[in-house]
């Protein structure tokens, strides 16, 4: 039988959780580590799309792939590289464009011969947030009223006469609300520094879903902890909710937009009782809420990654 190929870190728990699960079925589960390499493994790409050599022996295509990061960034979480930059940024940074090229290569070839994977790099880009949320309102789904931007002047009439919230456009920085001191134009102008995410504040209650192959896995209602606006870190209350048929289907069909065939969609209750989708995460981490909430998220997905191709 053709192996899973988990990419990712070896001892992430995500990584580790899902491996066990597979070995338990009765499959192979190879690892690569992609927050280590190029120091290991040892991989090789021969000219044919399915000449994969990983250690010195073939590489079978694989049944599916499940892709939780391959840590392409030099400021990328877990990645720890201060040292090395330090003793000379310009080749630190040559050694990350190299591993780029070989493991989007790689994730390229397989994908181009039809192997099923979690998610597809496609969508990878596809979740950015600024090309994301256009693409969710452009279907016809509801997502906040929101600007990226560093002009001073387009922030001032955004905020004009209401609550906003802003954080950057990735990475894991928390969200604040919006203050006047905020938009004093000293502070403003650090703007030119880098653009930033600004978004109606919205007041309600935050929802998880996990959609797999289009359908949802599990629904969470999340209570944070007062005062905090992103619940990432701060929850409180972790409760498994029923679906309604309608937000069901809101939650495939964004998932079907984006591309992703795995996805934690976060989504915020507005002022008029409606929900707003806020994000869909490419490799969203389900172990704590399986855990809290007694779900079977990462059994589901082991099933996935079983599955004959659809």
């Amino acid at each position: 039988m053709s192996p899973v190929v988990l990419i990712g870190a070896e001892d992430d728990e995500h990584v580790e959780a899902l491996r066990a699960a597979l070995r338990a079925r009765g499959s192979e589960a190879v690892v690569l580590d992609s927050l280590r390499f190029p120091a290991s493994p040892r991989l090789s790409l021969g000219a044919a799309l399915d000449d994969v050599r990983l250690e010195g022996a073939p590489l079978p295509r694989p049944r599916a792939i499940y892709l939780r990061s391959l840590y392409l960034s030099p400021i990328g979480y877990r990645v720890d590289v201060a040292r090395e930059m330090e003793e000379n940024w310009r080749t630190t940074l040559v050694v990350f464009r190299e591993k780029s090229e070989f493991l989007l290569g790689l994730v390229r070839r397989w994908e181009t011969l039809g192997v099923p994977a979690y998610n597809p790099l496609l969508a990878s880009d596809r979740t950015r947030k600024p090309y994301q949320l256009a693409l969710l309102a452009a279907a016809g789904l509801p997502v906040p009223d929101t600007l990226w931007s560093n002009d001073p002047e387009a922030v001032l009439a955004f905020a004009a006469g209401r609550r906003i919230a802003y954080k950057p456009l990735s990475g894991g920085a928390s969200t604040r609300e919006l203050s006047p001191r905020d938009l004093d134009p000293a502070r403003l102008a650090r703007l030119a520094n880098s653009p930033v995410t600004f978004q109606e504040l919205l007041p309600g209650e935050d929802l998880r879903l996990f959609v797999l192959d289009g359908r949802v896995l599990a629904a969470f209602r999340i209570e944070a902890e007062e005062g905090a606006l992103d619940y990432r870190q701060h929850e409180q209350v972790v409760e498994r909710v029923p679906v309604a048929p309608d937000l069901e289907a809101m939650a495939a069909h964004a998932a079907r937009v984006i591309g992703l065939r795995f996805t934690g969609m976060d989504l915020k209750r507005a002022a008029d009782g409606s929900f707003r989708i806020l994000e869909l995460n490419p490799s969203p981490m389900f172990l704590g809420f399986d855990q809290r909430a007694g779900t079977d998220v990462l059994g589901a997905l082991a099933d996935a990654l079983l599955a004959p191709p659809s």
